[in-house]
């Protein structure tokens, strides 16, 4: 694998990580009623601790390869990707109290993180564009659709509501 591969493989795995745990946090949270401060605060610890577990992650995974320098500077690119990201996602929630057109707002930021993301990585690497657009997109919103499902179905049969 080239440094520029690596480089693009920590950018996805910690923007990707963020766009869905974040998404489905907010949505869930949101559909449970809960305030915008509560949705702010609870995304910011989220994104904050997740953050850190994907840079030791990264770091403790490309350790394993023997390089200390570029474990390091892959942990820091994977969780600054993470936390940029998921950052970006709660900035609706900052501005708006109402949680339904925030969380519009959440999912419009969504969808130009990753168009920006693909276009500025097929104009750089020679790829086609669509293909890797529409599968992260894809990939995302099936994956949040799913943590919704978990979240609806936890407030359900555990009667928990926010």
């Amino acid at each position: 694998m080239t440094s520029q591969d690596s480089f693009w493989s920590s950018l996805v795995l910690g923007m990707h990580d963020a766009l869905v745990s974040t998404l489905g946090l907010v949505v869930g949270l949101a559909f449970a009623d809960a305030t915008q401060y509560v949705i702010v605060l609870t995304g910011t610890i989220a994104a904050m601790s997740a953050g850190l577990s994907m840079t030791a992650s990264e770091y403790l995974s490309q350790k394993a390869g023997g390089n200390v320098r570029i474990a390091a500077a892959r942990g820091f690119m994977t969780g600054g990707a993470y936390v940029a990201t998921a950052g970006m996602l709660l900035v609706p929630f900052v501005f708006t109290s109402n949680t339904i057109i925030a969380t519009i707002m959440t999912y419009v930021v969504a969808v130009a993180i990753i168009f920006f993301f693909n276009f500025l990585k097929s104009k750089l690497n020679a790829q086609r564009f669509w293909p890797a657009f529409i599968e992260m997109l894809s990939v995302c919103f099936l994956v949040t659709f799913a943590a919704f499902l978990i979240g609806e179905g936890a407030k359900v049969f555990l009667g928990i509501t926010i």
